[in-house]
């Protein structure tokens, strides 16, 4: 009998180890792109991994998918809405993907004149019970995570007086639309509104009720979402716009300190900080640059401490990720990069390989997906070089995107499965490692 038990226990410990790493928000469990899952391929064999499934439906639009259990969520547009779509993913018949539910979000975004991007650009967030999902047009929508039944909704630019700079383009005040993904923290719901009441509101997760805003800073919203950090037993959001980056206190949004950027940064604002520890990275692109800061307590006041400013790792998109002690991503200009976190120094660059594009990271590599042509490669994540383990190119590209749009959406990886999206056209691959 004992011997049965040991090994049910031994068995469901096996289970376990290969059940799905989940990724239910932006950039994963951590909001920093690196993934915990190990037992991937470290190799791909010849034409890339195992295509698991293709949806073609999932609408137009940069979202990133969220990923809990069996379960994958993602915001799409549709003729002229938005929705809040949830697969089931671990209920595939002759490689067809059965949608668990949808939730209208509201208005399409777009204007005229748009030749880059239409639909929305937030991840959706999972938080247990309840999902939030934010449109481009400002729409926030808290839906019940079983059945996609409406819990609450907000308009930002009505019910917040919520802003986005428009640099670069887009109607006032709308720009490119509202992209930051929600962040919950407890019972609080963490958004970027930007504008005349205050740039970071906070409200109540479960009703939508406004908890407090920010209003000793009233920078417009950039493209970026919010961070929780904790410095120095001091818990934070920290957020940047286009005027520079501050963190409030998680408590009341009082602001704890606020780095002005001199000039303003000059283009969109679109990759988040990245924290660690006190230390905090952040990177935009059109020549404008990457900082590293540290956020130092004496007392009760906090200072900023610059340690480095340069243009060696400039993204303007595809995002960045730190994995042990360097950052890697694409820099325009330069192709592909690996940069000492702490030193700002280049440690190699790759320009010939693959050309621009997004990233993600587990198990020791690095994922690259070319913005161009739907190209993923393999490389490990190592400060040595482009280390390349393999290469496939998706089947077939979207034709629904903006003339000047392209591939934007960053990969993920969950439960041993890598998740690449093209507007309309979601892929799954599998890239467990067989034993």
């Amino acid at each position: 009998m004992r011997v049965q038990i040991l090994s049910v226990l031994i068995a469901c410990l096996m289970v376990r180890s290969v059940l799905a790493e989940d990724w239910p928000q932006y950039r994963g469990p951590d909001r920093n792109e690196v993934s915990t899952e190990t037992g991937l391929l470290q190799k791909w064999p010849a034409g890339g991994p195992q295509l698991l499934w293709t949806c073609k439906s999932a609408g137009i639009g940069y979202s990133g998918v969220a990923i809990v259990k069996d379960r994958l969520w993602t915001i799409g547009g549709r003729d002229d809405t938005e929705h809040l779509l949830a697969l089931d993913i671990g209920k595939i018949a002759d490689g067809a993907v059965p949608e668990a539910w949808t939730a209208k979000i509201g208005p399409l975004f777009d204007w005229k004149g748009n030749q880059w991007s239409a639909g929305p650009a937030s991840t959706p967030t999972i938080d247990g019970e309840l999902t939030f999902a934010l449109g481009g047009m400002g729409d926030l929508l808290c839906v019940q995570t079983a059945d996609g039944k409406e819990v609450w909704r907000k308009n930002l630019s009505r019910d917040l007086e919520a802003q986005v700079n428009p640099i670069g383009g887009g109607p006032k005040n709308l720009g490119w639309g509202f992209t930051w993904s929600p962040l919950v923290d407890g019972e609080k719901l963490i958004c970027i509104a930007g504008g005349p009441k205050g740039t970071i509101a906070a409200l109540d997760k479960r009703t939508g009720d406004v908890l407090w805003r920010t209003a000793e800073v009233k920078d417009q919203a950039a493209y970026t979402s919010p961070m929780v950090a904790e410095i120095d037993g001091v818990r934070q959001y920290v957020v940047l716009t286009n005027q520079g980056l501050f963190g409030v206190a998680a408590k009341d949004g009082r602001v704890l300190w606020n780095h002005r950027r001199q000039p303003a940064y000059g283009t969109e604002v679109v990759n988040s900080p990245i924290i660690h520890g006190s230390h905090i990275f952040t990177t935009v692109g059109a020549g404008q640059g990457c900082d590293l800061l540290q956020i130092q307590r004496t007392g009760d006041e906090f200072q900023v401490k610059p340690i480095y400013a340069n243009k060696n790792l400039m993204n303007h998109h595809g995002n960045v990720a730190l994995v042990g002690e360097h950052l890697f991503g694409y820099s325009e200009g330069k192709g592909w990069m690996c940069q000492s976190f702490l030193s700002g120094e280049i440690a190699w660059k790759e320009r010939a390989k693959l050309p621009a594009g997004s990233m993600t990271s587990a198990d020791g590599r690095i994922y690259c997906y070319s913005e161009d042509d739907g190209t993923t490669v393999l490389i490990e994540a190592s400060s040595t070089g482009w280390l390349e383990a393999g290469r496939f190119r998706s089947p077939q590209a979207s034709t629904l995107r903006k003339p000047r749009g392209k591939i934007w959406t960053p990969p993920v990886i969950s439960g041993g499965r890598l998740f690449v999206r093209d507007q309309e056209l979601l892929y799954c691959y599998d890239v467990q490692a067989k034993k």
